[in-house]
């Protein structure tokens, strides 16, 4: 499988998505944020950083980028998109995902390994995630907070979007291991169709022993799957 891997001024994470991919023996290339199509991709990532230095709102500008058109596009017809961390501020401003993220409860900035439980297993991005795991993965972020109205929320949970929340190490979803005020403790949700999601804790830092954790890789393992499963099934 191929992954386009978005660039934009001020991106740190680019590169980290890249090597993620490529250590799972899939093949992945950057994408400039000036470019206006993705070459021959099987998927998207919108990766962390500090797209434009993050004026305005933390993705507020990148929304705006030529390849955004593109992205939006390939979102449309079904193609598979994961923001981390500002990929998923971008997504939200982009109005590809519902919410926003916003500054963090206690206005720091918070890089620690926090843990998620995973709600919804039967998605293009968690199917491959044992379903007895906590997942240990890093966050970076200042503007992690996710918030939505009460009408949102009740439909994220209804259509089981919330795909992670943050919990404790033995999966308990506690009000103590929320890194940053999330309602519901929302780490990550997707789309209606399943096919775009976002998280804030970084999978692309996870991937191998040497990081600390190798959990992430179960997120674009399900991805990979998902895409493999979906070629089989147009060549039947």
């Amino acid at each position: 499988m191929h992954f386009a891997v978005l660039q934009f001024p001020a991106s740190n994470c680019d590169q980290d998505c890249v090597h993620a991919i490529r250590s799972l023996g899939h093949t992945s290339e950057l994408v400039w944020h000036k470019d206006t199509a993705l070459g021959q991709a099987d998927a998207v990532i919108v990766p962390g950083g500090f797209s434009y230095g993050d004026y305005l709102r933390c993705g507020a500008i990148a929304r705006f980028s030529p390849v955004m058109q593109a992205v939006q596009q390939f979102a449309k017809d079904g193609g598979l998109v994961l923001g981390v961390c500002n990929g998923f501020q971008i997504l939200c401003e982009a109005g590809l995902l519902p919410g926003a993220l916003v500054r963090n409860r206690d206005l720091q900035f918070h890089c620690e390994q926090v843990f998620l439980k995973t709600d919804n297993f039967a998605t293009p991005f968690t199917s491959a995630i044992p379903r007895d795991q906590a997942l240990k993965i890093p966050i970076a972020h200042g503007e992690g907070c996710y918030f939505a109205d009460a009408g949102t929320l009740a439909k994220l949970q209804a259509n089981g979007q919330i795909l992670w929340r943050y919990c404790d190490a033995g999966g308990a979803v506690t009000e103590a291991a929320n890194p940053n005020g999330s309602l519901l403790n929302i780490a990550g949700i997707a789309n209606e169709r399943f096919n775009v999601a976002g998280l804030m804790p970084h999978p692309d830092r996870s991937c191998e022993s040497i990081l600390g954790s190798t959990d992430g890789k179960f997120i674009f393992e399900s991805m990979i799957a998902a895409l493999q499963q979906r070629g089989a099934a147009e060549a039947a």
